[in-house]
């Protein structure tokens, strides 16, 4: 864990230039939907800076990591009100903001006065978050620092020009990117026109236990209905040294008499793809359980009807996709109030 920690000079030089930005107050004539990149010289890796506040909530800036977080910031675009706090966690990205003192982790407070720095008032408090699918915004390792830095400084050579050409960046299919390469030591920054293609669908290798399945696929077909669904739950978990996660509760419930036939909790480790890979497995050591094969699996998660639909062919039960789950929530809704006790 040690090698991954920024050293104080690195921080100080983020703290300046979150700062500097503050000063330069973009958010007066930017919104979020005005994306521009930003090439990592360090790993090549892209960014894609957004610009927030321009209602003056809360002033912020996310550098969405890759094609994945590109893609993904267009999807809570798409969403709206209806996105989930699911869906923006599970967004690759860096966060730099203003927050109010009580906001601040201790970890961040000793860190402002490691560096000497002071800051009064609402909203005026820096704090730098990293967010990884299925994992709790957590802070910065030392490549993030260096990386979100870089973004932060050509954040605001982009925004002053854009202040004066609006044309500078405009919604399609082509992206300024800041680019840089190394001339006499040092950085020489320039603007890139960039196409950005939609992530290739992330490849999950599922696991399967074949006996169990060919067990299963022996027993008799039944005529319930089961409701099922995968979703985060609202408290995290950590283990020593490591970056804390929202563990996934895969619930499923009988739609009948609303009994709870199976409550899995799974981690996201080591990554959420592993976490995916699992859940085919677990829904047949759920139904060899059970004694017998459902008519119908009605399920709300679009990932879970993804990772069911090879069981609805070897198992020969419907699957249905839909939002009205109703007892199922009822028994989600009193984990949620457990939880948050």
């Amino acid at each position: 864990m040690t090698e991954k920690q920024p050293t104080l000079e690195e921080w100080r030089r983020l703290y300046e230039v979150w700062d500097q930005f503050k000063e330069v107050a973009p958010w007066q004539w930017m919104d979020e939907t005005k994306i521009f990149g930003v090439q990592d010289p360090d790993s090549g890796q892209l960014g894609f800076v957004s610009v927030m506040g321009s209602l003056g909530e809360h002033y912020a800036i996310a550098l969405y990591l890759d094609r994945e977080g590109l893609y993904g910031f267009h999807a809570l675009e798409q969403a709206g009100p209806e996105m989930t706090p699911e869906q923006v966690l599970n967004v690759p990205q860096l966060q730099a903001s203003f927050e109010d003192r009580q906001m601040l982790h201790e970890r961040d407070r000793d860190l402002i006065k490691q560096l000497g720095l002071k800051y009064r008032g609402r909203q005026a408090w820096p704090q730098f978050r990293s967010y990884r699918p299925g994992f709790a915004p957590w802070f910065l390792e030392a490549d993030e620092v260096r990386f979100l830095t870089h973004a932060l400084t050509q954040a605001q050579d982009v925004a002053l020009r854009f202040r004066d050409n609006w044309t500078l960046l405009t919604r399609g299919s082509h992206y300024l990117v800041r680019v840089a390469r190394k001339e006499k030591g040092q950085l020489v920054w320039q603007d890139q026109s960039m196409t950005v293609p939609p992530p290739e669908p992330a490849s999950i290798q599922l696991q399967m236990d074949l006996d169990a399945l060919a067990a299963l696929r022996r027993q008799p077909r039944a005529g319930f209905t089961l409701e099922m669904d995968l979703f985060m739950l609202p408290s995290t978990f950590r283990d020593k040294g490591e970056r804390p996660y929202y563990a996934y509760s895969l619930l499923t419930v009988d739609k009948r008499s609303g009994m709870i036939l199976g409550q899995e909790l799974l981690p996201p480790l080591p990554s959420l793809l592993d976490m995916y890979s699992q859940i085919p497995l677990k829904v047949v050591y759920l139904l060899s359980k059970l004694g017998s094969r459902p008519k119908e699996i009605r399920v709300r998660s679009p990932i879970l009807y993804q990772l069911l639909t090879t069981l609805e062919k070897e198992l020969g039960f419907k699957l249905k996709s839909t939002n009205q789950l109703a007892l199922l929530d009822s028994v989600r809704e009193d984990m949620f109030r457990f939880l948050m006790r």
